[in-house]
């Protein structure tokens, strides 16, 4: 389980669109492992594929160490409440920057696993939101496009102090 190196904000990969997953393989385990690792390392609580440099539609999620790993392949958001919530958001692309982001509180998704057994699920909360940041994420969207431009310009320039 190597650390990968992870791309920064504003590597154009972050704006890759990411292709489905076809093999569900030791290629896939081995990548899920490392985005597992990868992430505990930045620390964050997900990650995608496509934050290490691999344009496929594979995210983990570790919310917290009782609630367990999750890894979803290929996953789909299929239904979205009109409730919303804000909530602070981030990445390990853009580490120590933070926002509020407003989404929908609530979710259902269909999503493979590692052997690509096809499951439907529901979210709602924070998980809800990490599901949602990390899909945003394997189409091409980076969670700053959430933001208000002013508030997207602010954070930039904010973080872009930190990292001279």
């Amino acid at each position: 389980m190597p650390i990968r190196p992870i791309l920064r904000y504003p590597d154009p990969g972050l704006k890759t669109v990411c292709a489905p997953v076809t093999a569900f393989d030791s290629s896939l385990a081995t990548l899920a492992d490392d985005l597992l690792a990868t992430m505990r390392a930045a620390p964050g609580v997900g990650i995608t594929a496509a934050h290490i440099g691999v344009f496929r539609r594979v995210t983990v999620l570790e919310l917290d160490k009782t609630d367990g790993v999750r890894l979803y392949v290929n996953p789909e958001i299929t239904w979205f409440s009109k409730e919303t919530m804000s909530h602070a958001e981030g990445s390990v692309s853009m580490p120590g920057a933070t926002d509020e982001v407003t989404r929908p509180r609530a979710i259902r998704f269909r999503y493979q696993d590692g052997e690509g057994g096809v499951h439907e699920d529901a979210a709602e909360g924070f998980l809800a939101i990490c599901i949602q940041h990390e899909i945003d994420q394997l189409d091409g969207i980076f969670w700053l496009q959430r933001l208000s431009r002013l508030k997207r310009d602010r954070l930039v320039k904010k973080w872009e102090k930190t990292q001279a």
